[in-house]
């Protein structure tokens, strides 16, 4: 797989963002922990506009994401999803990303070049029980591996370009809307 963040180790450095109303809240994570569902709550309760950009892909595509994966293979997706996230253009949405969105160094910092990024970390047992689609979910796997070893690739990257981490673990979806509200204004105040 074709990965232009060569280390996981790359800091992405803080970045005086304006004001609080001008920032994005972009959610970052592995598939199935949520990110999409939270981030339509998020949005409603602090009344911003909301993107996913899984959608975005395939509506701008005309095709599924898995669709895409296998009649192109994951080079070209990885293409794919890091143009449409850098074609993005907003202000003041919560933004939902795609898991593999880690494999663009240039994408994921396009997005907190203008927002705050919210790595939303779930236990590996339990993003296997909710992983139940793989066949047709859209996940940027190779062909034989497994969420393990997946699992373990992504986490450096999600740890490295997090802003803010929160743990979701047994965690209503309620719930982790209101961490990320709580641990967003305390990432502000001491910004």
């Amino acid at each position: 797989m074709k990965l232009d963040a060569d280390k996981p180790n790359i800091l992405v450095p803080k970045l005086n963002l304006g004001t609080r109303e001008t920032r994005n809240l972009v959610l970052i994570g592995m598939p199935g922990v949520g990110k999409s569902t939270v981030g339509v709550l998020l949005a409603k309760a602090l009344s911003r506009s909301f993107i996913d950009t899984d959608v975005h892909i395939q509506s701008q595509e005309g095709r599924r994401l898995q669709e895409i994966i296998d009649m192109d293979g994951l080079n070209f997706f990885l293409d794919i999803e890091a143009r449409h996230v850098l074609s993005l253009d907003c202000r003041d949405h919560v933004i939902a990303t795609g898991g593999s969105i880690i494999y663009s160094a240039a994408a994921i910092g396009h997005l907190k070049a203008s927002g705050i990024a919210v790595y939303m970390r779930l236990p590996l047992p339990q993003l296997i029980d909710r992983l139940t689609n793989l066949d047709s979910r859209g996940v940027v796997m190779e062909r034989g591996q497994t969420v393990e070893s997946l699992f373990e690739e992504r986490q450096p990257f999600y740890e490295c370009y997090a802003d803010i981490t929160v743990d979701c673990q047994g965690l209503r979806h309620e719930q982790v809307v209101a961490r990320i509200i709580e641990e967003v204004e305390q990432w502000l105040g001491s910004t």
